[in-house]
């Protein structure tokens, strides 16, 4: 039995990863290590599977050219938003994929709403965006290191469900994935970055300041999964501990959000008395 057909017997990835819209979420009662009854020794085989999957369903989408996909990616430092752009979106053709990484506001940015660089960035139609980050770093950074006063935070939960019904209704499907490690793991993940060098440019001293937050993020987190998983623009919670299970469950919830679109090559009306010499 091939390791795709020994999974269809378990519920989906897509159904039991998903943040059911209107749900408190409890970071704290959830294991950040499950991997739901998977196998690393099959998991390869089954990702690859997916991988190819996404290929064709990203190429249909892009000749369509009818709808836009954007994935959003999220997690706190060392939860492997990197790893998994490298891993799962390798199966995207460049030509119709774009990734956007949101950092500190420049300062043109600063002036403008907490949207409007995000909006600038957004995938059109026959496109796949991901975002490194997103318009989530407003409820996020914002919030716990008290940027703006908390009535304006509390304001952008509304604003940012506003916006990506905005997209939907636009056509754009929205995906968006919290990468959830334990707070050990991330400290695992700290001193190898620390102790490899062709890792350490990714260290940071500020790392263990953000660290040291990490009961505020996980209450912004909490509350941003419970007010902003929404029908039009849902959330996963991806167990990430496990690397090889985190590429495993992207890779299958995006092939199966993708296919559900039903994406076609476009009719084309050639001449039937072409002749090509």
């Amino acid at each position: 039995m091939s390791p795709r057909s020994a999974g269809r017997k378990r519920p989906k990835l897509v159904e039991r990863l998903l943040v059911k819209p209107g749900s408190s979420v409890h970071l704290g009662d959830a294991d950040a290590s499950d991997t739901f009854g998977h196998d690393k020794s099959t998991a390869e085989a089954a990702t690859a599977s997916d991988l190819e999957r996404l290929t064709s369903l990203q190429e249909r989408i892009r000749a369509e050219g009818q709808r836009a996909v954007l994935i959003v990616l999220q997690g706190i430092d060392t939860a492997g938003k990197d790893g998994t752009i490298r891993h799962v979106m390798q199966a995207f053709n460049p030509q119709g994929c774009r990734v956007t990484s949101f950092d500190i506001p420049t300062a043109l940015e600063a002036r403008h709403d907490h949207l409007w660089r995000i909006h600038a960035a957004v995938p059109g139609k026959g496109e796949v965006g991901i975002f490194n980050r997103s318009q989530y770093e407003s409820v996020l950074v914002v919030r716990v290191h008290e940027l703006v006063p908390e009535a304006t935070w509390r304001r952008y939960y509304d604003e940012i469900n506003e916006f990506e019904a905005i997209l939907a209704n636009a056509g754009t499907t929205v995906l968006k994935f919290f990468l959830h490690i334990s707070r050990a793991e991330q400290l695992d993940r700290l001193k190898a970055r620390y102790d490899d060098p062709t890792k350490q440019w990714k260290f940071q001293a500020g790392d263990l300041a953000e660290r040291a937050r990490w009961d505020d993020y996980m209450a912004a987190y909490q509350e941003a999964l419970s007010r902003c998983s929404t029908d039009t623009a849902p959330w996963y919670r991806i167990p990430s501990d496990h690397k090889w299970f985190r590429n495993l469950a992207i890779g299958e919830i995006v092939a199966d959000r993708f296919e559900a679109l039903h994406p076609a090559y476009p009719k084309v009306d050639l001449p039937k008395d072409l002749l090509l010499r």
